[in-house]
């Protein structure tokens, strides 16, 4: 290897997305270390949880990649799910550099940063499907693949003589509803020229066999549909633009009528008639309007497949919807998959409707939802097409990373690596390998605010989830005399204990131990003592310590 291939090298770097399942951020590097051109591909969100109150976004920490924005040639877009596209807005104030999407992924980039005040100064490029792009060193081919949206690009990377595949997110599907079958002729016409690594989706490395069609699932929704006599709702991903056309094609089949609920619903269907999709989707009924339709005419199609508290499905389940119900008798379709931690907002939402007698019918009961990525004969596939040299499986938790990796082996890959986000891995020249580690992790949106995940105040918030707090205000005068009887207030504690007694009296009883007789206390040393005392107080009478602020006023 001469020091001139080791100068200009080809590196990839996960910082996010790698160890986990979305918040997707990727970048590749070209050259000499620290003069290095970049350009990123994707930059999603994962979703706040239990664990994180009050945090609905979280998106990758990009401090190494802001550093070098100068050299970040471009932000590349393979689809439009909010893994891959979530945290645009958010972040590229922190980038500022040129964003590629195809037509339907740029339309829903388009509308995050028109609600971000970014749409005229964000320069977002619209690229066409299977487009070939220069960006600095980087020639970039897109290669159509399908997946559970629509306008799904992998990305092949040539630069320095390197050659790499970035699948994105993929699954073979030989008769999409939407869209064309994948370009496979294009991939095997790559591996005959050979491929140094390729970046591929994990997640179902584990699932034997294929993931299925859509076109299968649009029979049994057929199926499905035609045997109802009420109300049918339907809730699905809304980015599933296939999904929508099959439910249209079958509600238009049985004379039903078709009411979008949910603000992601009536988002992406404008995307999609925006950009060539859906046009022969039935008409609409506004949803002032659906509850004048007999039951066996309606068809709501809406957001809350994973038991979202604020999505339409919720609000009709609990009756707080201002213009759709479902009676007893009417039916309720999980068009979707139950994903890894919402298992209890779903069960919950599906208990709901049954205490009210709605039917309930899931993807687990009949074929109903297929996924949108890889099962293990697919991957096979893949890696028979690339015959890279290099397996870095990506978009997984570690259990996937592992498995898809032992599965490249086992089919004559020579080198595959299992990293984490933040690794830096030389990918070319001479064999792939690990050569750094960079600043990576995770930034919350709390409320507007981007807030770092080391913050103080999600574990503040947690802490006070689980002890409370005891506020205690006292008056002095300018001796620092107490002018009046301590002012307490108890949040997020028991107002009594089991005997009947009012916490507050014992924390009356912990502040009297501690203030002077005479009155006159030494501020700084009060606020200690008084903190000091209702904490041991507590912890005695209640089990717990609760966070204790103690505020003087002068008056």
């Amino acid at each position: 290897m001469t020091s001139k291939q080791i100068d200009n090298n080809l590196v990839f770097l996960p910082l996010g997305g790698t160890g986990e399942i979305g918040m997707n951020c990727n970048v590749y590097g070209y050259g000499a270390s620290g003069k290095r051109d970049w350009i990123m591909i994707d930059l999603g969100v994962s979703f706040g949880h239990d664990d994180l109150p009050g945090i609905e976004l979280i998106m990758a920490n990009v401090e190494f990649i802001e550093k070098h924005r100068k050299r970040l040639k471009g932000l590349v877009l393979t689809h439009g799910h909010e893994d891959h596209i979530g945290a645009v807005a958010h972040l590229w104030p922190r980038l500022q550099c040129p964003i590629y999407a195809t037509p339907f992924t740029a339309e829903l980039v388009r509308n995050k940063l028109s609600e971000a005040g970014l749409l005229d100064v964000a320069p977002l490029h619209e690229i066409k499907l299977g487009q070939s792009l220069d960006l600095g060193p980087f020639h970039l081919d897109f290669i159509g693949l399908t997946h559970s949206i629509a306008e799904m690009q992998a990305v092949s990377i040539q630069v320095g003589g390197a050659s790499v595949l970035h699948t994105g997110d993929w699954k073979i599907d030989p008769d999409p509803v939407v869209g064309p079958a994948g370009q496979i002729e294009q991939l095997i016409a790559l591996g005959d020229a050979g491929v140094d690594a390729i970046i591929c989706d994990s997640t179902n490395v584990m699932s034997p066999g294929r993931a299925g069609s859509e076109t299968g699932v649009a029979e049994d929704l057929r199926k499905l549909i035609g045997s109802k006599t009420g109300r049918v709702a339907i809730t699905t991903f809304a980015s599933n633009v296939a999904r929508l056309a099959s439910i249209g094609a079958v509600a238009r089949e049985f004379d039903r009528h078709v009411t979008l609920a949910g603000r992601g619903m009536h988002r992406i269907f404008a995307a999609a008639q925006k950009t060539g999709y859906l046009q022969d989707f039935p008409a609409l009924v506004p949803e002032e309007e659906a509850g004048y339709l007999p039951p066996e005419k309606s068809l709501i199609l809406c957001t809350g497949s994973q038991g979202e508290p604020r999505a339409a499905l919720a609000r009709i389940a609990g009756n707080s919807h201002p213009h759709l119900t479902l009676d007893p008798g009417d039916c309720v379709v999980f068009s979707s998959k139950m994903i890894p931690g919402n298992e209890v907002g779903i069960l919950a939402l599906q208990n709901l409707l049954a205490q009210r007698d709605i039917e309930i019918v899931t993807a687990s009961a009949d074929h109903l939802h297929v996924s949108g990525h890889p099962c293990r004969d697919e991957l096979i596939d893949m890696y028979d097409w690339v015959k890279p040299r290099t397996a870095i499986p990506v978009h997984g938790e570690a259990r996937h990373l592992y498995e898809h990796a032992a599965l490249a082996r086992s089919l004559g890959v020579e080198t595959a690596l299992t990293i984490s986000n933040g690794d830096m891995v030389r990918l070319f020249p001479g064999p792939a390998e690990v050569i750094d580690k960079v600043i990576n992790g995770r930034v919350y949106m709390d409320g507007k605010i981007l807030i770092n995940a080391d913050s103080p105040a999600v574990s503040q918030r947690r802490k006070l989830s689980q002890i409370g707090i005891v506020s205690v205000a006292i008056a002095i005068d300018a001796a620092n005399r107490l002018c009046s009887d301590p002012e307490i207030n108890i949040s997020g504690m028991p107002l009594s204990d089991t005997d009947g007694i009012l916490l507050s009296d014992w924390v009356v009883e912990a502040i009297e131990r501690v203030l002077p007789e005479n009155g006159k206390i030494t501020p700084e040393r009060a606020e200690k003592e008084i903190s000091q005392s209702v904490r041991r107080m507590m912890a005695t009478k209640w089990g717990k310590k609760p966070i204790v602020h103690v505020l003087l006023l002068s008056v």
